[in-house]
């Protein structure tokens, strides 16, 4: 009996996404891949992921050749009955990434789901862990996926004796340096199929068929899995040793500094987190990298990706519409439309022109620059999600919506995160070179020269000034509030603010 095709989703493009093994298709299966035109119509995405997704799907089809039969389709639905005729013939897909998808493939009867890929964790494995513990925080879970996968353990123990070396990576940028002082990353060359990409987004747009925000300029992600091994062979070698120092850090004209890039590789499926830890704790055994570098890049692969992914699953989707702290405010238009020249505060409008321009910035401007920002002014955290699943190039709805309504946002009330992250202009004027320059001042609460971030930190603790005066972790910054004479002023400065740029 011939193999039943098998759907390949346009983020599940690597090898280990055909492999027979772990609940595989079957070896000789013939592969659909479709691309639905109606995914771009449903969001404005940002031109870079739009251009990026397509290209690495493209680019797949041309290397499975005669194997694959690529569609292209308004819908998922079309696209299966032009490849597999109507009604489509019996095929199988790897579980899906989104709960969208997933319902969708489970609805058509023709369609069998197969175990996940592309996660160090199964989900039945995860569900046994989650059900011995009270809590699911992050480091408890971290631990137990170190010890089960034997990474960076020296028997029963962690290399170097501790878990958790986030402690060393939390240093400030060299002052007077605007870089690091490292290789830079690595970078494609785009091809033919680059261009027919933005040749075809170009015609979409003009024909009002689609709206992008964001710039497309020359592709920064690999579309390839020899390019994205390429990337991660060279993170490792020439980048990883210096990433655990200014893992945190923030410089204007470095915001890339040591990261990897590999998160967008990685969503898509091209590479496998496995292989990715893997060839970092190799690096730390030859003696090439720094532990605490090592131990900081496969926290945030087999820990924190690892979580994410699992907890958007746990928590089910009732988890999308949590506002615990009841933010209804609408995303101004200069935030909506990446304006980055309305903004005067210069951490925001220098992170907001890094996102226009490339659909990438690392952890901390999203948490401690654009997620703070949200929080501080109230902003709807399902609009906040749907924002920053739409402007990032490795944004995906298993992605972002813990990341925010969680982590960022607070909007679970702590299920997942033990207080909310947010602060004044004084972590960032700590952590970066972006308040020098500013025509505010981070030390500044109220007048001409008050910093938003600054400012926007303590009227956030008064306006939830209860909730967070019982949290053992928020208790004493709110008692601060006591401390402030001008505190009304500070909030009538504010709400004249409103959802003008800062």
């Amino acid at each position: 009996m011939a193999p039943r095709p098998h759907w390949l989703f346009g983020d599940q493009l690597g090898p280990h996404f055909v492999n027979p093994r772990g609940g595989g298709p079957g070896a000789h299966a013939p592969l659909v891949m479709i691309e639905a035109r109606s995914v771009l119509r449903r969001r404005r995405f940002h031109r870079a992921k739009a251009h990026l997704v397509l290209s690495a799907m493209r680019h797949r089809a041309a290397e499975l050749g005669d194997r694959v039969t690529y569609v292209r389709a308004e819908t998922y639905a079309e696209g299966l009955e032009q490849a597999l005729g109507h009604p489509p013939a019996p095929l199988t897909v790897c579980h899906p990434t989104s709960r969208r998808a997933l319902d969708f493939a489970r609805t058509r009867k023709e369609v069998e789901v197969l175990p996940a890929k592309g996660f160090m964790v199964s989900h039945d494995d995860f569900a046994r862990w989650a059900d011995s513990r009270q809590g699911l925080r992050l480091e408890s879970f971290y631990r137990w996926v170190r010890a089960r996968h034997d990474l960076l353990m020296d028997g029963g123990e962690p290399a170097g004796g501790r878990w958790n070396l986030d402690h060393d990576n939390r240093e400030p940028p060299p002052r007077g340096q605007e870089t690091l002082d490292v290789r830079g990353p690595w970078q494609p060359r785009e091809d033919a199929i680059d261009d027919e990409v933005r040749h075809d987004l170009d015609r979409w747009e003009r024909d009002g068929d689609v709206s992008f925000v964001g710039r497309d300029g020359p592709r920064r992600f690999p579309a390839t899995r020899r390019e994205a091994l390429s990337a991660l062979r060279h993170f490792i070698t020439h980048r990883l040793p210096d990433f655990g120092r200014y893992e945190d850090a923030m410089l204007a004209g470095d915001p890339v500094l040591s990261h990897s890039l590999l998160s967008a590789p990685l969503n898509l499926g091209l590479l496998d987190p496995a292989e990715c830890v893997e060839r970092a704790e190799r690096a730390f055994r030859a003696g090439d990298a720094p532990l605490n570098s090592v131990e900081g890049f496969v926290r945030q692969i087999a820990g924190w990706r690892e979580y994410v992914w699992h907890l958007y699953w746990h928590f089910g989707e009732d988890y999308r519409h949590r506002n615990a702290l009841r933010h209804t405010t609408p995303l101004p238009d200069w935030f909506l439309d990446l304006d980055a020249e309305a903004v005067t505060a210069n951490c925001l409008s220098t992170v907001l022109a890094q996102v226009r321009d490339t659909g990438w910035t690392h952890h901390i401007p999203r948490l401690m620059v654009l997620g703070s920002r949200a929080l501080q002014d109230g902003w709807d955290p399902a609009a906040v999600t749907d924002w920053f699943h739409r402007c990032f190039v490795d944004g995906y709805d298993w992605v972002m919506l813990p990341n925010v309504v969680g982590m960022s946002q607070y909007a679970d009330g702590g299920l997942m995160t033990t207080k909310p992250y947010t602060s004044g202009g004084a972590y960032i004027n700590k952590m970066s070179d972006l308040c020098g320059p500013c025509a505010y001042r981070p030390t500044a609460r109220t007048g001409d020269h008050a910093c938003p971030y600054t400012a926007g930190y303590w009227a956030f603790l008064h306006r939830h000034r209860a909730r967070l005066a019982a949290n053992h972790r928020t208790s004493r910054a709110v008692k601060g509030l006591d401390r402030l004479k001008d505190l009304p002023e500070l909030l009538d400065d504010t709400a004249r603010r409103g959802d003008t740029p800062p």
